[in-house]
């Protein structure tokens, strides 16, 4: 895959993802277990959840790619989490962690430390408050919730790239995708995809979707997360209410087409 990513480049991706079919290892929070598999299949990936310690690094040999979510841990399934990391990490298959409020509570912050210090992570992707407390400032989380905007901290979040290695992406008004190098900003999406539980989880599964189908590792996240953003875009605009919104998001998600993609992609980038 070239190193350019444009309007054309996206659309190929998301057709490989369909064709590759490939499987995504969740261990994820109980709130959005419906919601991120069903965002999977839309997307033309296989789900499966297996938290068990008993099979989650056997099941974990076995995928495309593993999605860590932090949202409901507790003691037992974070030793899930790296029994199946390590077993990612030996057959370096992708990792995609999500944060989900890091820096809310000492469960949360620890999780998170730990989770950073005994696996590989390919792939971070929160909101503003969760990166931002993972690279060292505080006061940016409330729950699960951002307090803070990610406009005009691109350097902060750069810098937290470099210094792991690992691709970070930050969700906001504007996406920014960073492997601390390079940058690239996904525009699309619409207000309302914040007002129903679960749409942050649910673009950290796109970015695995596509993780598991491709490197470089910066496009294919950032085009996971623009196919995600795009399908709820127009999903917003024909829903009339959050209630509405979720099935025609998820039916606009699985019925995207290279076309629209085309028609509707709004990136900026500096590669």
């Amino acid at each position: 895959m070239s190193t350019v990513i444009n309007d054309n480049t996206v659309a190929l991706m998301a057709i490989r993802v369909r064709e590759e079919h490939p499987m995504i290892h969740h261990i994820t929070n109980s709130v959005v277990m419906n919601f991120t598999a069903n965002i999977t299949l839309a997307m033309g990936a296989a789900p499966v959840m297996a938290p068990s310690i008993t099979e989650s690094a056997e099941m974990a040999g076995y995928a495309g790619a593993l999605l860590l979510n932090i949202g409901t841990i507790n003691p037992e399934l974070l030793e899930s989490m790296l029994a199946a990391g390590k077993a990612a990490n030996e057959k370096n298959i992708p990792i995609i962690l999500d944060p989900v409020g890091a820096g809310a509570t000492g469960l949360r912050t620890n999780a998170i430390a730990t989770l950073l210090s005994e696996l590989n992570i390919s792939v971070i992707r929160g909101n503003a408050g969760e990166i931002l407390s993972l690279a060292g400032t505080t006061g940016g989380i409330r729950g699960v919730d951002s307090l803070v905007s990610g406009s005009g901290k691109e350097n902060i979040f750069m810098g937290f790239a470099r210094e792991t290695g690992i691709v970070t992406a930050v969700s906001g008004e504007t996406d920014f995708i960073t492997d601390g190098t390079n940058w690239i900003k996904v525009c699309n999406g619409n207000p309302l995809m914040g007002s129903v539980t679960g749409t942050g989880c649910g673009a950290t599964t796109a970015a695995a979707c596509f993780a598991a189908s491709g490197t470089p590792l910066l496009q294919s996240v950032a085009a996971g997360i623009a196919c995600y953003n795009i399908a709820g875009e127009i999903a917003s605009g024909i829903c009339r209410g959050p209630g509405s919104f979720v099935p025609e998001f998820i039916d606009q998600l699985a019925n995207l087409t290279g076309e629209t993609i085309l028609n509707k992609l709004r990136i900026e980038t500096n590669l």
